[in-house]
């Protein structure tokens, strides 16, 4: 443990710059740039809001906020898992030459990903002053969730980006796995109205609790029950734990397989 730590101090100038190449790649000759991250969220509010809202308007109050409290979450683990998970395959000639600790680029992936869920929260609060949405306290303690959210698609990040090398297929069959996770995180929907086992399974959904954990700071003041934060910690520990042990075995066979 104390090699990693001492590693991770060695090159996190490396992995500073990583994730500033990221980021320049991702708004590269884009007009507006990093402003994207704000306008994106807000555009896709806006449809989701004329399209949902008429279908739920009895069921959820303040709608524009709900959905962006869910949305902003949902996407977040939705691009870092996903650019984390071929992050390996994408420095293929690096690692190939010089010897770099390789947990640094799914790592820098999550962390360029994480710079616009910062930006997003910008796109968030212009729908809290539009709605006239009334803030308690409590939203100083946004940071849990996002700190909860980030462990867990690093873990997702690094478990990812290790089976893909060795199972090319994996990176097809996500994109149809994070379209079922979509319908069963509750973004722009009540979990109320949904049966029984499919309420179950809506419940072990990391991201549900997650979600549910921002929207209670936000939107009503109150404070997360300990069962909410076991749950959290139990995903994002699970998340990390398994995605540690998975690249460090891992690791070693990247070179002969990418």
């Amino acid at each position: 443990m104390s090699t990693y730590i001492h590693n991770f101090f060695a090159y996190k100038e490396l992995l500073k710059e990583l994730v500033r190449r990221d980021i320049k790649i991702k708004y590269r000759r884009s007009v507006l740039g990093i402003l994207w991250s704000v306008l994106n969220p807000l555009g896709m509010m806006v449809i989701m809001s004329v399209v949902f809202s008429h279908v739920f308007r009895g069921n959820i109050e303040n709608f524009p906020v709900y959905l962006m409290c869910g949305q902003i979450i949902f996407n977040f683990y939705n691009e870092a898992s996903s650019v984390a998970m071929g992050s390996i395959l994408g420095n293929a000639a690096l690692i190939r030459k010089v010897y770099v600790p390789k947990y640094l680029f799914p790592m820098s992936k999550v962390c360029s990903c994480f710079v616009n869920l910062l930006t997003s929260f910008i796109a968030l609060l212009i729908v809290i002053v539009f709605t006239g949405t009334k803030l308690s306290w409590t939203v100083l303690l946004i940071f849990i969730p996002i700190l909860y959210v980030f462990l867990f698609s690093l873990g997702m990040g690094l478990l990812l980006s290790a089976l893909v090398v060795a199972f090319r297929d994996l990176m097809h069959l996500y994109g149809v796995l994070l379209t079922a996770w979509l319908y069963l995180t509750p973004i722009f929907y009540p979990v109320e109205i949904l049966p029984g086992w499919v309420k179950t399974i809506v419940g072990l959904n990391p991201l549900t609790n997650i979600i549910t954990m921002l929207r209670e700071l936000i939107m009503y003041g109150a404070l997360p029950g300990m069962m909410l934060h076991v749950k959290c910690i139990i995903s994002c520990l699970t998340a990390l734990v398994l995605g540690i042990v998975v690249f460090h075995k891992q690791q070693d066979t990247f070179i002969l397989k990418v």
